[in-house]
């Protein structure tokens, strides 16, 4: 093929319609016959970037493709493939000469040759970079067409212009030997198109390492060719031998090539004598029997190779991969690896998981994009089987291969996204600040709206305020602005972070203002917030913003009364008194008579928690929880003022006797759970005073205050909040 290739560019002749038409029946002849004179006008003396002219890379292709058996489309379509570049309508006279599937074929090949691949690009990228980016543009290259065929004749272009470089030099070979194979050659392997894979690998091994390819070359010590008909006498004296013990079996082969003899050398650490595979056989058979039937005849005709015997069948590979491998010395004392399989154990290895491509990248990918993979490759593989038929080619023809779409940066990285994604999901995917900032976006150059759904192999660009923050409107999936879980969590962290600012800058004032009130604005801010039970100073803010601390409760800590900071001294709600008269009357102080007494609004005490009483200056007898941490901190630092107290009878028979406390709910946040939890307390008769919410992260933070006779009550409701679906915790606090 390599000498009709160069005969083309010397003489700039027509090949053979005979060899273009290779298997095709009459019309379809005729097609191609259309095909060339078409393509013969269109192209002219026009050539293509890599110097290559075009008339020359389209006859290339057109016969890889034939060898490749395709059908006539395809193959019209690798003679026309440039067509789109010339003439006023060309795209137009190819749908009405050809159809629309052969146009549809022009147009996909097009979009793919346009697409600047990041390996050109790479010089500064770590390894480890290279290799995810270079994954991501396999994928992108398959996914970018509806018709499968247009890869192919992908990989049909790149092989010829391979073949093109090896009589040509100069520096953008060496460019596009490596990304044939990092790119193509992969993808050849894993839709089975072995003739091209191993092509593609021994062309670019030969650009890209000269003389370790030379040297290897050398080492063989014959032709290709002398190789090639060593395989085939081989393959012919085996299965005479077969067919004499009555076994059914196909037997095949090739030479080793020379990228292979390369990487097998180089990840064994093995010298070139240790290499026995240089040349192979494989022999498929019907069941497991004959498999061994077959070994034996091997080394009845040839002499073993001692320790060079793996018995797969008894003992698969993790993978579960099965076959024998043997190798022997043949009558001209070279080695010869030979495998044996049955024809179920081969489906397996060329399409399950132990698929050849698998192993040898070292890559497993998982999910759905394997199994498209799978799929494909036997469709390759029934070809010859159903090449007639529609449904084939229907199946065929709409291969879907990834359910993600591949878009680039101005750079040209590839950037995986799920389908529907939008520019603000583009901008949050390289990076968070980029998305906050994003306030417009060009696709293929033209402004677009942020929420116009992305394609395939568009470039999209970012247009990005200096500083400033997402749109309250993207997070409304009516208007479709966010399609990603990603972009949409980022811009609630956003607005989160944003609520806690503001609470943060209202509660610094509240506390700023008492301070300055006092006279005291030079008062030292942690030692205030410690008084008041916080870590620290901005925790305590944030607790004023949300009213949580007012300011009698900073006027105190400033003049040190040494009483518990109430916890919503200025919320307006009357906390710790009771309908049925003082709340004297219902705790007893020991060895003391009436005092005046309140409840402590820092742990809501109610019967019969276990209470203490703690002497205040000028307010009596504050009662508390013994466990209350405010009440602990306190009687260790005047253990003095300390009082015993209990619950009086009052407390206990007065069924109007209500006591203020607090229950604290995280669940996840969703739409009617604060209905929800409030139907429980209506249904226990439970009377809420007040509700304080916050959201975070996609969780709710919930406080509510209720009037209870009892802590038996607060139980009770406690239990039955917990029921409530999305509820993570409910407790007293």
């Amino acid at each position: 093929m390599v000498s009709v290739t160069h005969a083309i560019s010397q003489n700039d002749a027509v090949p053979p319609v005979e060899l273009l038409a290779d298997g095709l029946g009459a019309d379809d002849r005729a097609l191609i016959e259309k095909a060339l004179e078409l393509a013969r006008g269109a192209y002219e003396n026009h050539v293509l970037g890599t110097g290559e002219s075009v008339w020359t890379h389209a006859m290339g292709m057109a016969l890889i493709a034939a060898s490749l058996r395709l059908d006539v489309e395809t193959r019209v379509a690798a003679l026309l493939f440039a067509v789109g570049d010339y003439g006023e309508d060309p795209i137009e006279t190819v749908t009405a000469r050809f159809g629309d599937g052969v146009a549809r074929l022009v147009e996909g090949l097009r979009k793919l040759n346009g697409l600047r691949l990041l390996t050109r690009m790479t010089a500064t990228a770590t390894a480890p970079e290279i290799r995810a980016q270079t994954e991501v543009l396999r994928k992108m290259l398959l996914a970018m067409v509806e018709d499968i065929r247009v890869v192919l004749l992908r990989l049909a272009s790149r092989t010829q212009t391979l073949r093109y470089f090896t009589e040509q030099k100069g520096e953008i070979r060496t460019d596009v030997a490596r990304e044939s194979l990092d790119i193509y050659a992969p993808l050849a392997n894993r839709l089975g198109v072995w003739q091209l894979k191993w092509e593609l690998e021994d062309l670019s091994f030969r650009f890209l390492e000269p003389e370790t390819y030379k040297r290897i070359a050398k080492m063989l010590d014959e032709r290709r060719v002398e190789r090639e008909s060593f395989i085939q006498e081989a393959i012919e004296r085996l299965k005479r031998e077969i067919a004499a013990v009555g076994i059914k079996a196909e037997v095949y082969g090739r030479p080793k090539h020379i990228y292979s003899i390369y990487n097998k050398m180089r990840a064994k650490r093995l010298d070139f004598s240790q290499v026995y595979d240089i040349r192979a056989l494989r022999v498929l058979v019907g069941n497991v029997r004959d498999c061994y039937t077959v070994l034996g005849i091997v080394n009845q005709i040839w002499q073993p190779i001692g320790q060079e015997f793996d018995d797969y069948i008894t003992k698969p590979k993790g993978n579960n991969y099965q076959s024998l491998h043997t190798a022997v010395l043949a009558g001209d004392g070279r080695a010869v690896e030979v495998q044996i399989r049955t024809h179920d154990m081969h489906k397996h290895a060329e399409l399950g998981v132990a698929a050849h491509w698998r192993y040898k990248e070292g890559q497993g990918h998982g999910g759905d994009y394997d199994e498209k993979i799978a799929l494909l490759r036997s469709l390759l593989s029934w070809r010859d089987e159903i090449a007639d038929s529609a449904d084939w080619v229907e199946k065929f023809k709409r291969a879907s291969l990834d359910d993600a779409i591949y878009v680039l940066t101005p750079q040209g990285k590839v950037v995986d996204l799920p389908r529907g994604a939008t520019p603000i999901d583009f901008a949050y995917r390289l990076h968070t600040d980029l998305g906050h900032r994003c306030r417009g976006a060009k696709v293929d150059g033209h402004l677009v709206p942020l929420n116009t759904h992305l394609e395939n192999g568009q470039t999209v660009e970012i247009t990005a305020a200096k500083e400033g923050g997402p749109s309250r409107d993207w997070l409304n999936p009516v208007q479709g602005y966010v399609a990603t879980g990603r972009a949409r969590t980022k811009i609630k962290q956003y607005f989160n972070q944003l609520e806690e600012n503001e609470l943060l800058a209202r509660g610094r004032a509240v506390v700023t203002k008492e301070m300055q009130r006092e006279g005291q604005s030079q008062a030292n801010i942690d030692e205030i917030a410690g008084k008041l039970g916080f870590k620290n100073a901005e925790s305590m803010f944030v607790a004023a913003g949300r009213g949580e601390v007012g300011p009698r409760a900073v006027h105190l800590a400033l003049r040190d009364t040494g009483e518990p900071a109430p916890e919503a001294a200025d919320s307006g709600m009357v906390i710790g008194q009771s309908r049925a008269g003082d709340s004297s009357d219902k705790i007893l102080i020991v060895g003391v008579g009436k005092l005046l007494t309140s409840l402590g609004r820092c742990c809501k005490p109610a019967p019969p928690d276990a209470i203490e009483g703690f002497v205040t200056r000028g307010r009596g007898i504050s009662i508390h929880r013994v466990d209350c941490r405010d009440f602990q901190r306190l009687a260790g630092s005047h253990p003095e003022r300390v009082i015993k107290a209990d619950w009086g009878e009052q407390a206990y028979n007065n069924r109007q006797s209500v006591f203020p406390v607090d229950i604290a709910v995280q669940a996840a946040d969703r739409q009617g759970l604060l209905r929800d939890i409030s139907e429980v307390l209506s249904r226990e008769k439970l009377n809420v005073i007040a509700v304080n919410t916050l959201t975070k992260k996609g969780t709710a933070y919930m406080r509510f205050t209720m009037e209870v006779g009892g802590v038996a009550q607060v139980q009770r409701a406690i239990t039955l909040i917990r029921e409530v679906p999305d509820v993570i915790d409910a407790q007293r606090k």
